[in-house]
């Protein structure tokens, strides 16, 4: 009986020696799996926060109104983007509710009546280092860079970045630099940056 433990033995050792390398080939497989899915999946969800607007506004309602992006959103003097429109601009419609829409209701009696500004989530907040001209990209559509809002009955979750707080949706700046090269304008860092 020792004889035959002993064979035994020699035969696993031998296979042992034969499979060396491949022992370790399922657990990197598994390894590999959770590491993507860790970072596809969760390290996203630890990273970003998700909120909404603090009143839901439809771009599709003003639209089919027949208003235009530039009718809210302006330039200044200087090109830069005015911004968001403020309550004066809103309550020029907005006064009063004059829909059924409950958000236009929350919108004139927490905002518009009370004279406070919606603290709006700006989806392209660009950081302060960086010097972007609405004006001299005004041949552009706006959805070429921004989402293509005006079909949005509700707006989109806002994704802000736990660390940064800036939203997930901000032009990156290989996005800038890949439009600049293909349309022939500079990529010097001065251009974008002060």
């Amino acid at each position: 009986m020792d004889q035959k433990l002993q064979e035994l033995w020699g035969e696993v050792m031998e296979e042992k020696k034969q499979c060396k390398g491949c022992g370790g080939a399922l657990p990197f497989l598994i390894g590999f799996v959770a590491a993507v899915i860790a970072g596809w999946v969760l390290f996203p969800n630890l990273l970003y926060s998700k909120k909404v607007q603090p009143v839901r506004f439809s771009h599709k309602v003003h639209q089919e109104q027949g208003m235009e992006c530039a009718s809210c959103h302006t330039f200044r003097d200087d090109g830069s983007y005015a911004g968001l429109p403020n309550n004066e601009k809103c309550m020029e419609c907005h006064a009063d509710v004059v829909g059924s829409d409950p958000a236009e209701k929350i919108y004139v009696e927490q905002y518009a009546q009370k004279g406070k500004e919606v603290p709006w989530l700006v989806y392209q907040y660009q950081p302060d280092n960086v010097y972007f001209s609405h004006k001299a990209h005004e041949s552009f559509e706006c959805k070429e860079c921004h989402l293509e809002v005006g079909k949005m009955d509700t707006p989109p979750v806002y994704y802000e970045n736990r660390l940064s707080g800036y939203s997930k949706q901000t032009m990156k700046m290989w996005q800038c630099e890949r439009c600049h090269a293909e349309n022939g304008v500079s990529n010097a860092c001065h251009v974008c940056h002060k």
